[in-house]
């Protein structure tokens, strides 16, 4: 499986501290488990699955998408829920435009 990772979660990583990115790369090996564990959503993000998990007591989202075909996880965004889907719709927008 060849994972993908936009620039939006790139810089989302580099905020985190090794503890944190610790926990992070157990989610990604989670999904890479079972791509279907995250909730398949609907409407303007069809297609996109988030998952949920914990970073020191904190909630966070972390947006994919896979491709069965040519066997590719995308990791889209990283964030906690305040505005999650607002900035993930608007990201998706931005990268569809340009």
């Amino acid at each position: 499986m060849k994972i993908l990772q936009t620039n939006t979660f790139k810089r989302s990583t580099k905020k985190l501290y090794k503890n944190q990115k610790e926990a992070l790369k157990k989610a990604i090996q989670e999904i890479e488990k079972n791509v279907t564990i995250g909730d398949l959503k609907t409407g303007d993000l069809a297609g996109i699955r988030v998952y949920k998990f914990r970073i020191l007591h904190q909630l966070m989202l972390l947006a994919y998408h896979y491709e069965v075909s040519n066997s590719l996880l995308t990791l889209i965004s990283l964030d906690t829920h305040e505005n999650f889907y607002k900035n993930l719709k608007n990201q998706l927008k931005h990268d569809i435009l340009t």
